[in-house]
């Protein structure tokens, strides 16, 4: 009967909660970020005073917590008080002035606004926003097909914090000189997690999805040495996942360097963007990108055009 111990029971599970596994998730307690978070605090704080708020231009590698940490502040900001309304806007999705303002809009809760435009839908937004202090959050800057709504937001609106948010520094080198000049920003570089940080920040999260004693030690250990040569901390989350799935599969109350090595099989299928909820313009490019791993980036692009894609060369490079 002993070699039946080590194997689930129907309906029995090793995930606690899988949902902490998810990029997505804001644990109470972010490690090694203290002084980034400081940083947004402070910029945010003369809001607080009655006075404009600081500007802030994020930049670093992608997996490093940047909008986590983002994140994690607003929602202490909310729960300290309800006086600064924050609005957090994803310009992946939002990638347009006419779309942010959309979006803002529905965020503050207006209706019946699909029709209206752009500048209607500005005037809406400016008659609420300029009764309250506000922070703004663009996360993905880069991806903006134009900024005219960061000038409008900057001639227009009193009292404000706007924080942006980039994997790549130089990108502010392309805004207006008018933008650069009101925007005046601090600019706070996300320097990458070393292993040590890796390691702390996966063995966090596997406390809070998995059961007890449910990971060899050596297994763990391979998921943050992988997760270190990529300084992606979603790639190490996507692997705890998929190796405590494959746990599960074959009945296993242990997740062991096996299970993770057929995990890491699996990694160049993984999407760091979820499919789900991208348009079908982003699947399209996903995909190409996949298709075509190795090519540069024009050969890629000659590809996308062939699909009559309707970016722009430069807008499909960022």
């Amino acid at each position: 009967m002993s070699l039946f111990k080590e194997m689930l029971k129907s309906g029995e599970s090793i995930f606690l909660d899988s949902v902490a596994l998810d990029y997505d998730y804001h644990p109470k307690i972010m490690p090694y970020r203290e002084v980034e978070q400081k940083s947004f605090a402070i910029a945010i704080k003369p809001l607080l005073m009655g006075h404009n708020g600081r500007n802030i231009f994020v930049y670093g590698p992608p997996g490093i917590g940047k909008t986590t940490a983002c994140k994690h502040v607003l929602r202490e900001l909310e729960e300290e008080t309800d006086e600064i309304l924050p609005l957090y806007i994803n310009c992946w999705k939002e990638n347009t002035t006419y779309k942010i303002f959309l979006k803002m809009c529905e965020d503050l809760g207006y209706k019946f606004i699909l029709n209206k435009k752009t500048t209607e839908l500005f005037a809406l937004i400016k008659a609420k926003l300029n009764k309250t202090p506000v922070v703004f959050v663009f996360d993905e800057i880069d991806k903006l097909e134009d900024l005219d709504f960061l000038y409008t937001i900057l001639e227009d609106i009193y009292r404000k914090t706007i924080i942006m948010i980039t994997n790549y520094r130089d990108s502010y080198g392309e805004f207006d000189e008018r933008i650069r000049s009101r925007l005046n920003p601090e600019f706070l570089n996300f320097r990458a997690y070393n292993e040590s940080e890796i390691a702390g920040i996966l063995k966090q999260r596997r406390d809070y999805a998995f059961v007890s004693n449910c990971w060899e030690e050596e297994a763990l250990k391979e998921i943050v040495e992988k997760c270190s040569e990529t300084q992606d901390v979603r790639i190490g989350l996507y692997l705890m996942k998929e190796a405590g799935n494959i746990a599960e599969e074959k009945s296993s109350r242990k997740i062991t360097s096996f299970h993770v090595a057929e995990a890491i099989k699996k990694v160049d299928t993984f999407y760091i963007k979820p499919k789900e909820g991208l348009d079908d313009e982003l699947k399209l490019i996903l995909e190409l990108v996949r298709q075509n791993t190795g090519k540069k980036i024009g050969d890629i692009y000659s590809s996308y055009a062939e699909h009559e894609g309707d970016l722009s060369y430069k807008s499909f490079k960022t």
